[in-house]
């Protein structure tokens, strides 16, 4: 494993704007409302040739332990606790505060290279902080400028020799793949995916709405309490990725911020939030949307559901909290008859229900999980799907237009992830929506792509395995 290097200071000093230069995109949400993070996150990072993984911390504060604050302290602790060495972030326009002094003692005593940063220092500002920083007793501090880029070469010399010996480098595919997750980059929803890889981990996106356990449920499967959780919603504001295994299958866990409805949705902060975890579903390659057993599905939750499969990714309904309903055969079949109502589409979703906070049933979800994700990766032969083709139209032929018959001449799978066919008729426009949903229907049934969105395009043309055609 490459060497971790923790950036810990105080709320709103810069520790996200830092993390979000090392590893080169805008993975954390960076604002100037203090407590912004609030789980630690990690990503592969360079300064020169030095490679490492960073990870952000919430800002420390004295708290209660059982506070939202204290949980957040833990969090950090627990990140100072994996480290190789830890950057000590603090504002050098402010000045060195109380409360960098009390966690200033309280590093001295954590046994780790702890390397002073003054931050905002950009153009020789913050030299009075800097000179006051000395007092704090961790050497010379280095001023750098986390928006602007200045002092990290500084930074580099200073941490190479801390790390360096300690760092096994960053291999390419693990570095993309924590890049993958929240970079903010343009996807284009038709490109074909690569060839499945084995070496690659499954990207797993856990979404819902506020509160309805998706943190727990993530700290439960990995056996650890990585992420924070409690009573108050709305925790979790960054999208958090956390390489797993199951069963011998690397998985990317990604933690998302609830999803509320857009009209309740105001503060700026919520507003960055709600988009990282649309980005991440965008990235996803299966998404298990998590709800309230106690609350049911609502409208919300429909809409979530729905944007996944637009999205065109694969599908995993989980019931958390089952352990607190009490008509659960009522509960599940108004799930699964909401479900067929309001969603057509996501027809044959599986519905898994659990206990996250228990863990009882909780070993139902990943089996539903790749199953899924081998639906999703299926190819369907040429051959076969062009006998199907001929059943369904056997069966029911396309509706007459203008008085002629429409024919359907040839399918093909054009892609996978998800499956996407391709229908060549010369008079591909005639052919209605409800037609194409009764072959799509067809499909799902025939090949076992229950849940699974499909794509069914009309193209005009001939076949082209056929030389002459009438």
């Amino acid at each position: 494993m490459p060497a971790k290097v923790a950036i810990v200071g105080r709320p709103n000093v810069g520790k996200s704007t830092l993390f979000n230069r090392l590893v080169g995109k805008r993975l954390a949400i960076v604002d100037d409302t203090p407590g912004v993070t609030r789980d630690r996150r990690e990503g592969a990072a360079r300064l020169g040739d030095l490679e490492f993984i960073a990870v952000d911390t919430a800002g420390l504060e004295e708290a209660d332990d059982e506070s939202m604050a204290g949980r957040m302290r833990q969090q950090t602790e627990a990140a100072v606790r994996e480290a190789a060495a830890v950057l000590f972030v603090i504002d050098g326009r402010a000045g060195v505060t109380p409360m960098d002094r009390h966690f200033a003692n309280w590093l001295r005593k954590q046994k780790r290279p702890v390397l002073l940063l003054a931050n905002k220092c950009e153009g020789g500002a913050g030299g009075f902080g800097v000179a006051e920083a000395h007092g704090l007793g961790f050497g010379d501090p280095i001023p750098v400028s986390a928006e602007h880029g200045e002092g990290l070469y500084d930074l580099s010399l200073a941490l190479i020799e801390h790390i360096a010996g300690n760092a096994e480098g960053v291999p390419g595919d693990d570095a993309d793949e924590l890049d993958m997750v929240e970079a903010d980059i343009d996807i284009d929803p038709d490109a074909e995916a690569p060839a499945e890889d084995p070496n690659r981990p499954i990207q797993l996106a856990v979404v819902g709405r506020p509160n309805a356990g998706k943190s727990t449920l993530v700290n439960k499967l990995i056996g650890s309490d990585r992420l924070l959780t409690g009573p108050e919603p709305g925790l979790t504001r960054d999208a958090i990725a956390i390489e797993w295994e199951y069963e011998g299958r690397r998985v990317k866990l990604v933690d998302t911020a609830g999803l509320r409805r857009k009209a309740r949705v105001e503060h700026k902060l919520e507003k960055l939030s709600v988009a990282d975890t649309l980005r991440t579903v965008r990235l996803a390659q299966v998404v298990v949307l998590v709800l309230d057993g106690a609350l049911g599905m609502d409208k919300q939750d429909l809409t979530i559901a729905d944007h996944v499969m637009q999205e065109g990714r694969a599908l995993v309904i989980a019931v958390n909290k089952w352990d607190a309903v009490e008509d659960r055969a009522l509960a599940l079949k108004e799930i699964e008859d909401r479900l067929e109502k309001s969603l057509p589409q996501a027809r044959g979703i599986p519905v898994v229900t659990f206990s996250a906070l228990t863990g009882r049933h909780l070993d139902r979800l990943l089996p539903a999980v790749m199953k899924q994700y081998e639906r999703w990766n299926r190819r369907i032969p040429t051959s076969q799907l062009n006998r199907w083709l001929e059943e369904m139209i056997a069966r029911n032929p396309p509706p007459l237009a203008g008085g002629r018959s429409v024919r359907i001449r040839y399918a093909t799978q054009v892609k996978a992830r998800p499956p996407t066919i391709a229908l060549f008729a010369p008079r591909a426009e005639f052919i209605p929506e409800s037609y194409l949903r009764y072959l799509i229907n067809g499909l799902r049934e025939t090949f076992d792509l229950q849940g699974v969105p499909i794509r069914m395009h009309l193209r005009k043309g001939k076949n082209p395995y056929v030389r002459d055609e009438d």
